[in-house]
């Protein structure tokens, strides 16, 4: 039942890494000391959320539809059902640090089982890096190892800076949430399982090499970390016996539908060998992949072919194989320059693995002067499985889903040179509104008409916050698509427009951010009505909730210093994932969709939001010459 009720209101597993509406500051102060003093997530009145809830709805239902819906509100409001649902969820707030995250993570990612690839773990593309030979590779690898580690030592001295935004202090929670932690298949919902957080801390690493798997302890007897040029030594030793193919990818099994895959771990870890081989995977603090070189593709295709290989690795032929897809961390450093990570969504949004991502890039810009211990380390240790007929079976199988899967992931990366944030900003508006009103622009022009949008928003102003959602579709922006496609309507009342759907926007993400809005509240209100075993209101079955819950356009702004841009799939078949990163003065966005849906296409998407993009900084220029 709960799988079910989680499909209608969001689709299990597909959710976005947020973002933030302002920049965030950080500050020293011991990022743990805080947490106490953080609010907890209100509840939204009732009446707030009915009223909110029908005006989402009116740019994207029809009207017979919205009455329809507006009966149906009314009669969860007077006839008791929702003044009762709102009590009980009340009564939960009161007793719990959140009402909302452990409800949360259980529908939105552990009752999921849809695969993880693809589905729910977001990618990031790093810039290319020039190195085109193992050597190149393993001192990148090794500096990037020595980074993180450096961002470990934040994490277990409590040292990492607060972050702020608007003065408030924000909850760090999910950093401790990202290091030897992993997700584990279970038959019928999955767990998340933190290794950090126990008598013994995990000391290593996993590193996967032609689909083999070794563990890398990290550091010295001593405690310090291993140096850069250790760490070259060591990864050296495991390319060294790992120059041939494992005929037999296991790491492809987590790629599968969860139910599968459940079974296949269980039938897995039967053996004792193999058990033990899985749980150093889990433990260890993050992943390394060492993937082979992909086919060469012309420098415009590019980005958009490592985005696919960061989301699922390319096909069984190439490096989904040199994956563990349950790993919370994985970063993937490619034999020809390629790299990125592939992260498991259920531990963390965006913005903590961007903040690990730009703090490890300038780490690995200094000058290694650490002198290395002239001590002989041990030969990493290869991790064995024990293959069975059964066991091979379900690897053939994986790899028969996956390139399903690989053929089925349409991706382009569009790097959008003609301005960045930098033009939006000279012109008074909010850049992430203006992007999305480029997106609700280039939507209309594609299909004459609005869709339900879905941007990922932080609630990290509270204790143990995680997302809401901010709703970019709104009559305001309607009205604003509409005047850009009518040829009678002149560029100061487009502009007027522009600017009214750009404030509306502005004025919905505060409230989100601020714990007001629709999305969770609703999904609250669901929860709450199957834990008290009730029939479930009819608002949450009705024709309206489903479509307002079907995002055709799955958003998120996520914004990091490095040049680099995060990718995911769609969050319905005929829907489109984009991701955006607002550079200074260009802006780089991923764009997914299924090339098993006729109706979607990622590239003309892409063109569509570059010409919106162009016509909108056109609009302003045209009106600012006027004056």
């Amino acid at each position: 039942m709960l799988g079910l009720f989680a499909r209608a209101t969001l689709r299990p597993g597909m959710v976005k890494p947020c973002r933030l509406v302002r920049p965030v500051t950080r500050i020293q102060v011991r990022s743990l000391s805080h947490q106490e003093g953080l609010p907890k997530l209100p509840v939204p009145p009732l009446k707030q959320t009915c009223e909110r809830y029908l005006a989402m709805l009116e740019p994207i239902v029809s009207e017979e539809e919205l009455e329809h819906t507006r009966k149906l509100v009314e009669e969860f409001l007077k006839g008791g059902v929702g003044e009762r649902l709102q009590k009980g969820l009340e009564r939960r707030a009161r007793k719990t640090d959140n009402w909302l995250s452990e409800w949360w993570m259980q529908s939105a990612y552990l009752d999921s089982r849809m695969p993880v690839a693809v589905y729910t773990s977001p990618g990031v593309v790093l810039p290319r890096m020039h190195f085109q030979d193992r050597q190149g590779q393993m001192r990148f690898a090794a500096k990037l190892i020595a980074g993180v580690l450096e961002f470990k030592k934040m994490i277990d001295t409590e040292t990492l800076p607060v972050e702020y935004l608007s003065k408030k202090p924000l909850c760090m929670d999910q950093y401790y949430q990202i290091l030897s932690s992993c997700r584990i298949p279970g038959p019928k919902r999955d767990t998340v399982v933190n290794h950090s957080i126990g008598k013994t801390a995990p000391t290593h690493i996993t590193v996967v090499h032609n689909f083999q798997f070794f563990i890398l302890d990290v550091y010295n007897s001593d405690g310090t970390p291993l140096t850069v040029d250790q760490l070259y030594m060591q990864l050296e030793k495991i390319w060294n016996t790992s120059l041939q193919t494992n005929k037999e990818p296991i790491g492809i099994l987590t790629s599968q539908h969860r139910n599968t895959w459940g079974k296949a771990y269980n039938n897995l870890i039967k053996d004792k060998t193999n058990k033990e081989s899985v749980r150093a995977i889990q433990k260890s603090i993050f992943i390394v992949c060492l993937d082979a070189p992909m086919p060469r593709v012309s420098d415009e295709l590019y980005p958009s072919r490592v985005a696919a290989q960061m989301l699922h690795g390319g096909g069984a032929r190439w490096n989904s194989g040199n994956r563990w897809f349950d790993k919370t961390l994985q970063f993937i450093v490619g034999e020809d320059g390629t790299c990125g990570l592939v992260y498991e969504h259920a531990p963390a949004e965006g913005p903590p693995i961007i903040f690990l991502i730009d703090y490890v890039v300038k780490c690995m810009q200094r000058t290694e002067m650490v002198r290395s211990p002239m001590v002989p380390l041990p030969m990493p240790q290869k991790l064995r499985f024990n293959i069975t007929p059964e066991i091979k079976r379900d690897i053939e199988k994986a790899k028969q889903n996956m390139n399903i899967m690989v053929h089925d992931l349409d991706v382009k990366v569009l790097k959008f040179s003609h301005f960045g944030k930098n033009v939006p900003t000279q012109h008074s508006l909010s850049p992430d509104a203006f992007v999305q009103m480029a997106l609700q622009l280039s939507y209309f022009r594609m299909y004459n008409m609005c869709c339900s949008t879905y941007e990922s928003a932080s609630l990290r102003m509270f204790k143990y916050g995680r997302t809401d959602v901010i709703r970019p579709t709104t009559v305001d922006s309607l009205k604003f698509v509409q005047a850009m496609q009518d040829t009678s309507e002149q560029n100061p009342e487009r502009l007027a427009l522009l600017q009214k759907a750009v404030q509306t926007h502005k004025e919905n993400t505060y409230d989100t951010i601020h714990g007001q809005a629709i999305d969770r509240h609703l999904l609250g209100l669901k929860m709450q009505g199957i834990e008290d075993l009730t029939s479930m209101p009819e608002i949450f079955m009705d024709t309206s909730f489903a479509v307002g819950n079907h995002f055709n356009l799955c958003t998120s702004q996520v914004g990091s210093k490095t040049d680099c841009v995060m990718c995911f799939g769609p969050m319905v078949p005929d829907g489109y994932g984009v991701c955006y990163n607002p550079m200074a003065e260009h802006i780089n966005i991923a764009i997914t969709a299924f090339n098993s849906c006729e109706e979607t296409n990622a590239a003309k998407f892409a063109q569509a939001v570059e010409d919106a993009l162009v016509d909108m900084r056109a609009l302003l220029e045209d009106s600012a010459a006027a004056k």
